[in-house]
């Protein structure tokens, strides 16, 4: 009968390390085309209400985002404690409203600019004057697909 011996001599081999930079690389690549970043910071309080029946908008890309808010603690001592209006960075005034709309439409493509929806993320303690008056200046824009943000009740 034949022995089998074990060669003690014989060690493993070293995992190779010639391919780990590609992968660390492809890894970083991927997170940085998937990761998207925080286009506006927002300086009003923005405590949406809360709804039931809730819908989520298809292409993000055709959004159009309007603060409206007291705003936040760091900025109540230039802009009082009254609702504004937030579009982009900055606050503005109902008169600006229509200049935006503008621009927006020129930052997409033509097929997509009469399909740019308006989002209004509204807070919930916000009275419906301002609001109105928001509406009033989409329709003199128009600007006439509107959606009202609001947060996912949840259910007891």
């Amino acid at each position: 009968m034949a022995k089998f011996k074990k060669d003690s001599k014989k060690e493993t081999p070293a995992i190779s390390t010639a391919s780990l930079p590609d992968i660390v690389f492809m890894l970083l690549f991927f997170f940085m085309v998937s990761t998207t970043m925080r286009e506006v910071t927002l300086m009003v309080q923005n405590n949406m209400p809360q709804a039931t029946q809730i819908a989520k908008l298809e292409k993000k890309s055709l959004v159009s985002n309007i603060y409206v808010g007291k705003p936040t603690q760091q900025y109540q001592k230039a802009y009082g404690t009254e609702p504004r209006i937030q579009l982009n960075d900055r606050f503005a005034t109902l008169q600006e409203l229509g200049s935006f709309i503008a621009a927006e439409r020129e930052a997409r493509k033509e097929e997509d600019r009469n399909s740019i929806t308006n989002n209004l993320k509204i807070q919930s303690q916000t009275t419906m004057g301002i609001v109105t008056d928001i509406k009033q200046e989409l329709r003199k824009a128009n600007s006439l697909r509107i959606n009202y943000g609001s947060r996912q009740k949840v259910q007891n």
